[in-house]
This record gives C-alpha cells, sequence and structure tokens, in this order.
C-alpha cells in the first residue's frame, strides 16, 4: 500500500505553459508574450522584480470557467487575473514546496496566491469572492533562463516541503 507521501507525490501528467504576462506598470494592462526571460527576481520586464518567495506568481488554466461562472463573467482571460503564468494540466496547489521546471527555469511554488480587490474591478461585482480559492500560487526562482508559451511543466521528484 502506498503511503500518502507517495501518494502525493505523484502526478498524472506534465503540464503545460499556456499564456505568459508581463505587467508593464502599476494598473496598466497586462502584456502577453511569447517567450520570456526569469530572472532571480521574476520576470524581465515585469514592473515588480524582487527575488523572494513571491517572485513568479501562476495561474490555473483550468480555474477560468469557474471564475467565469462564479463572477457571472463569461468573458474571463487570463490577463485579468493578474498573473505572470498560465499552467494547464498539473495541478498548481498541490504543488506548495515542489519545484516545477519549465524551459530553462526552476521554480519552487511557495503558497496560495491570494486575490487583490482589483478583482472587482476586472471581474465586476463578486470578483473578488469569485477568484477566492482559485487565485493561483506564488513562486520562488531556483534557476533562472528562459520560457516559451507550449513548454512543459514537470514537478521535479524529491522536492516536497
Amino acid at each position: 500500500m502506498d503511503s500518502l507521501a507517495d501518494l502525493m507525490a505523484r502526478v498524472a501528467q506534465p503540464g503545460l505553459l499556456v499564456w505568459i504576462g508581463l505587467r508593464p506598470a502599476r494598473r496598466e494592462p497586462m502584456v502577453a508574450v511569447p517567450r520570456a526571460e526569469i530572472t532571480a527576481g521574476g520576470l524581465a520586464g515585469d514592473r515588480t522584480t524582487r527575488p523572494g518567495p513571491r517572485a513568479v506568481t501562476l495561474i490555473q488554466a483550468e480555474h477560468l470557467p469557474v471564475i467565469a461562472a462564479l463572477s457571472a463573467n463569461p468573458r474571463v482571460h487570463y490577463a485579468q487575473m493578474r498573473r505572470n503564468l498560465a499552467v494547464s494540466g498539473l495541478n498548481l496547489a498541490a504543488m506548495r514546496g515542489r519545484c516545477l521546471s519549465l524551459g530553462t527555469v526552476v521554480l519552487r511554488v511557495t503558497g496560495p496566491c491570494a486575490p487583490c480587490s482589483r478583482m472587482e474591478e476586472a471581474l465586476g461585482p463578486g470578483g473578488y469572492t469569485a477568484m477566492r480559492g482559485h487565485g493561483g500560487v506564488t513562486a520562488e526562482v531556483v534557476t533562472p533562463g528562459l520560457v516559451r508559451v507550449g513548454d512543459r511543466v514537470v514537478a521535479l521528484p524529491g522536492t516536497d516541503a
């Protein structure tokens, strides 16, 4: 019989990086890019670059339809979420404490990324509440490098917290 640790370490498949976004300035629209350099402080060209546990933000692509349904907003897009990376096919919430390899980059997932009050503006009344539990995760940069839309996102073994 598998231990709980064994079960938690197992993933069904690698994920896929489906979107990359930069925040050029405070309150400015996000800019979608096909590739990005990730430094110790986060994405080059992003308004906030600071090494640490919140250097990069990621959101689960599969959560967008849920957010759309909960916010009564049928046209939810990654840019509205204001996260740097959107990943499909890998449960990001289960990756806390784990390292992810994407492109030439390694990130360590550090925790949940709570929604900000701007979600009311982006999604309409109730937008903040719609995002609760679906705001994605934060990560620190372990190995800087380059990522591209279409890169596989692989949970590395032996990196549980």
